[in-house]
């Protein structure tokens, strides 16, 4: 059969890779065409675009764009027409993919799956109609979708999470011992406390300084930034300054398997982190954090910002989040993490709640063989 399938950014490019070699095991004929990056090339077929020609974040810079946006959107919907697939598959990148949605079910013939579901649960819920009128069907990687899209009379199908998988792999085939990993990136001997402050320059710029400030009061811990994919060392040095941490790049699951505790900024990294086994603390700087204190409890339609808590529903992990996000509250809690050990413990038994519910590994195999099967 032919594949179409659209990512938007680095994680869509991941995931869709793992779906696509999945795909292939079921069907050996795949055929894929994508807009996508270098691991959907990896596995085969032609790519249209890269997704870097399309990942515009931020309103100025989506503006600024507004002419390469619509030109990129109405070559997809040529070019889909024209391959005239067996499926159209969406990976996330909601933007983009509900608009080539919309095209799909109302000039074609063509099924649109969706895998790895728009977060509507949080912001613009007004979405749902346009799911339920343009998506066939929807797969979705956290449990707590299927209520809420059962909610809205719309069933979908929960195939696990891939970034169980991955970690789970990584476990299997990386048995570094915290000495080999220490030497191996010139660190020293003393446990870790890892520093994971965003994939984005402004997350960065907000975040950092004040986790090192907070973790740089224990000093019988170093401290260890995961550095992010295209940032380079000199931009994190200027938040840096005289203080005594270290960057790695491309070790972030070596780094947090390796960890003591971890700062995080909220996105999938707090579930990495979870999953892991690593005691954290959520912390997420806005510019206007009263503004957005009133947003959380009036108009955001959900209770946590960390995937940790919305899974396991509860609060399992502190999130600073906005105007509680200080230096002194961050001190605390890690302080908390490192000496509090009935308290770290039972983080620890909620994030082994939390796994029980992303259940085992194989999303892209169980959603692979559930798309073969509808078509």
């Amino acid at each position: 059969m032919k594949y179409y399938l659209i990512v938007g950014e680095a994680s869509g490019d991941l995931h869709a890779s793992h779906l696509m070699a999945a795909l292939k095991k079921e069907d050996p004929q795949a055929d894929f065409r994508f807009y996508g990056g270098d691991l959907m090339a990896a596995v085969g077929g032609t790519m249209v675009k890269h997704y870097r020609e399309l990942a515009y974040m931020g309103f100025i810079p989506v503006l600024l764009h507004l002419r390469t946006i619509f030109a990129n959107m109405k070559q997809c919907k040529k070019d889909i027409v024209a391959w005239n697939p067996d499926v159209v598959i969406l990976v996330d990148y909601p933007g983009f993919n509900l608009d080539i949605a919309k095209f799909v079910h109302a000039k074609t013939q063509i099924p649109v799956f969706y895998y790895i579901s728009p977060k509507i649960w949080a912001w613009k819920e007004y979405r749902i109609k346009n799911i339920k009128r343009d998506i066939n069907e929807l797969f979705s990687i956290l449990p707590f979708e299927v209520e809420f899209y059962e909610k809205h009379r719309y069933p979908i199908h929960y195939v696990g999470n891939p970034t169980v998988d991955e970690i789970t792999k990584f476990q299997e085939e990386n048995k570094e011992t915290f000495s080999e990993f220490v030497a191996h990136n010139q660190l020293e001997g003393k446990p870790v406390i890892a520093l994971l402050a965003g994939s984005r320059k402004q997350e960065i710029k907000d975040n950092l300084p004040d986790m090192i400030k907070a973790a740089s009061t224990y000093k019988e811990y170093q401290l260890v930034i995961a550095g992010a994919p295209g940032i380079s060392p000199d931009y994190y040095n200027q938040y840096i300054g005289d203080a005594n941490v270290r960057i790695i790049f491309g070790q972030t699951y070596q780094l947090l398997s390796q960890s003591k505790a971890a700062l995080v900024t909220s996105g999938t990294a707090t579930l990495e982190t979870a999953l892991f086994r690593v005691p954290q603390v959520v912390c997420y700087h806005t510019p206007i954090g009263k503004v957005i204190s009133f947003l959380r409890k009036h108009i955001i339609k959900v209770k946590y910002i960390s995937l940790v808590n919305l899974i396991a529903d509860r609060e399992v992990v502190r999130e600073l989040v906005a105007d509680t996000m200080t230096v002194n509250n961050m001190r605390e809690e890690l302080n908390r993490l490192l000496n509090d050990s009935a308290y770290r413990e039972d983080m620890l038994n909620a994030y082994e709640q939390m796994a029980e519910r992303l259940g085992p590994a194989g999303a892209p195999e169980r959603a692979a063989k559930t798309m073969i099967s509808l078509l």
